[in-house]
């Protein structure tokens, strides 16, 4: 079961950090958090890890209407994006698939917002690619 939808390019990793924020919010997301997992680590374990950025996104108004239909919902929220180095060196811009996401919920009344979400993340990351090279198949 896929449970993202991805993209990979080539560029400068915080390019495309700010880029994914830049789209994100040309959609109507605010970034309600930024985590940097790469410098957690390092803190928090003394441990290296690739480039790994999770960007907990936020539709105020899709996400008042999926808490009005469920209000168990914002344990699933914000939907999250995540950036990160690939081993082959490219950056991939992931998103929570929101179907799949609120399909655990098995209400109904939120299928509508999903696929409102999943459009406007399928615009973020189309948007992000159109900034970078696409990245080298392998």
């Amino acid at each position: 079961m896929e449970y993202t939808m991805q993209r990979s390019v080539s560029g400068d990793f915080d390019d495309v950090v700010d880029a994914a924020i830049a789209a994100l919010e040309d959609q109507g997301f605010g970034v309600l958090c930024d985590i940097d997992v790469q410098a957690t680590f390092e803190a928090k374990l003394d441990e290296e890890f690739r480039q790994y950025r999770i960007l907990g996104a936020c539709n105020p108004t899709l996400a008042r209407e999926g808490l009005t239909a469920e209000i168990e919902l914002g344990a699933l929220l914000p939907c999250n994006v995540v950036v990160y180095e690939s081993d082959d060196g490219d950056v991939v811009v992931s998103a929570v698939a929101p179907r799949q996401l609120v399909g655990i919920a098995d209400n109904d009344a939120l299928d509508p917002i999903a696929a409102e979400v999943n459009d406007r993340f399928e615009r973020v990351l189309a948007a992000v690619t159109d900034d970078f090279e696409p990245a080298s198949e392998t």
